[in-house]
């Protein structure tokens, strides 16, 4: 079996579906004429009815935003903490 190749599409162009869709074109024929997954179409049509952006960055919850910045917070403070033991380390051997 061979896997399909990931292909890339343009907001243009998810745009158009989703204006097909709201223009009273079946779900079923758009995925079927333009050879869509199911699940891409309604990611597709949740994200324009949603914020209307097909950005992933435009299209997370507060929940993850909150995540993405307490792991970059959690990175700086260890970063922080290595740099006081080195310095912590460099002041006893200066004192002996």
């Amino acid at each position: 079996m061979s896997r399909k190749v990931r292909r890339q599409f343009t907001d243009d162009f998810k745009q158009q579906i989703v204006d097909l869709h709201n223009a009273g074109m079946k779900r079923s024929e758009i995925i079927k004429e333009y050879d869509l997954t199911p699940s891409t179409f309604d990611k597709w049509v949740r994200q324009a009815k949603i914020t209307g952006s097909f950005k992933s960055v435009d299209n997370l919850t507060e929940e993850q935003r909150e995540l993405i910045a307490l792991r970059k917070h959690n990175k700086e403070l260890k970063m922080q903490l290595d740099i006081l033991k080195q310095a912590a380390v460099i002041m006893a051997q200066k004192g002996k």
